[in-house]
C-alpha cells in the first residue's frame, strides 16, 4: 500500500485534487472532514473543546467555529491547546481509515492533510504531493469564499508553510491553475509514477 501525503495551502485546489485521486480508485482520508465530524454535535472533540474554551462549544451543539476562531485570535497560545485535543482524535480516525483501506486491498491511499509539513507528517508518507497555483489565482479563489477577507487570508497563510517551501519539499506538484482536465492528467501521471516505483 502506497501512502501519499496530499497537501497545499488554502485555495490551491486540494479538495478537488483529492477527489480526482478518489475517482482513480485511491482511498482518501480527509483530515478536514475528520475534524468536522469531531467538531459536530456529539463529536468526540466537542466536550473537550467546551472545557478548554468556555463558550465555544457544547457536547450537544458541537463547536461554534466562529466563537472558537475569535477566542484563538484573542489568545494565539490557544492553538497548542486545541491541537493537543484534536490531533490525537484525528490520529484515531486515520488508523481506522488505514484498517479499512487494507481490508479493501487499496493500492494507493491518500492522506489529505492541509498541515502536512507543519505537523511533521511529511516524513511519514511514501510520497508528498503538493497542490499549487499562482498566488494571484489562490487569492482570487479564497476571497470569493463567504466571510473571507484579505486580513483573514493573511492570518491563515502566516500559520502555513509558504507554497514555495511546500513545492520544494514535494515529490510531485500538481498545478491546478490550468483547469480540471490538466489537473486530472497530472493526477494520472502521478499515479502511474507511484505504481511504477512500488
Amino acid at each position: 500500500m502506497i501512502v501519499v501525503g496530499l497537501t497545499g495551502s488554502i485555495g490551491m485546489g486540494k479538495s478537488t485534487t483529492a477527489a480526482l485521486f478518489a475517482e482513480e480508485g485511491a482511498a482518501v482520508f480527509d483530515a478536514d472532514a475528520a475534524v468536522a465530524a469531531l467538531y459536530g454535535p456529539g463529536g468526540a472533540a466537542s466536550a473537550l473543546i467546551a472545557e478548554a474554551f468556555p463558550g465555544c462549544a457544547s457536547a450537544a451543539a458541537g463547536v461554534d467555529r466562529e466563537a472558537l476562531s475569535q477566542a484563538l485570535q484573542g489568545d494565539p497560545s490557544g492553538f497548542a491547546r486545541l491541537e493537543a485535543i484534536v490531533h490525537p482524535l484525528v490520529g484515531e480516525a486515520r488508523a481506522a481509515f488505514f484498517d479499512r483501506a487494507r481490508n479493501e486491498n487499496r493500492e494507493i491511499v491518500v492522506l489529505d492533510v492541509p498541515l502536512l509539513f507543519e505537523t511533521g507528517q511529511a516524513g511519514q508518507v511514501d510520497a508528498v504531493v503538493v497542490v499549487s497555483a499562482p498566488e494571484s489565482v489562490q487569492k482570487q479563489r479564497v476571497l470569493q469564499r463567504p466571510g473571507m477577507s484579505e486580513a483573514k487570508l493573511e492570518a491563515i497563510l502566516a500559520r502555513q508553510t509558504p507554497d514555495s517551501d511546500k513545492r520544494a519539499g514535494a515529490h510531485y506538484v500538481i498545478d491546478t491553475s490550468q483547469g480540471l482536465d490538466a489537473a486530472r492528467a497530472r493526477v494520472l501521471d502521478v499515479i502511474a509514477a507511484l505504481k511504477g516505483q512500488s
